[in-house]
């Protein structure tokens, strides 16, 4: 029996250090945040919920679904999340002018202001940590060709 050589396409390499440094950064940054959250008495996904919830307000309405897919969890989890906050008095539902079977979450004053407190803290924690996570993904991007101009098309 004949064998073959087969060509096989060298493999990419990968940048295991600079893949662990975005790591480092990225859970760094999100577990500062998550004590910023308790702190403020808060569970973090109670934060990140009043945060797209605030996201949403000048672009759409924020129903249950698109926080859904903005949490990245299951339906369910996110009415609970939405239950917890309403009764703590942080957010309200109400219906969906177009769809009345929808719902819509909004802030009340009392989750606007334990808003309020988190973002500033995540902004000051940004100027500082987000130059290193900035710099990391950057590197990233580099390393994977992603971050090279296209060259024009000329047009003739």
């Amino acid at each position: 029996m004949a064998t073959r050589s087969v060509r096989r396409r060298p493999l990419p390499q990968v940048d295991y250090e600079t893949l662990a440094d975005l790591r480092y950064h990225i859970r760094r940054f999100l577990r500062v945040r998550e004590e910023a959250a308790r702190a403020a008495g808060v569970e973090p996904q109670h934060y990140v919920l009043l945060l797209q919830v605030k996201g949403f307000e000048r672009r759409r309405p924020a129903t249950i679904g698109a926080l859904t897919e903005r949490l990245q969890i299951r339906h369910h989890a996110t009415v609970q999340l939405v239950d917890r906050l309403a009764q703590r008095g942080m957010v309200r539902r109400r219906r969906a002018d177009l769809d009345r079977r929808g719902v819509v979450v909004e802030l009340t004053s009392r989750g606007e202001a334990v808003l309020r407190k988190l973002a500033l803290n995540s902004m000051a924690e940004l100027r500082t940590g987000g130059p290193a996570l900035a710099s990391t993904l950057t590197r990233v991007v580099e390393l994977n060709g992603a971050g090279q101009p296209r060259a024009k098309k000329s047009r003739r």
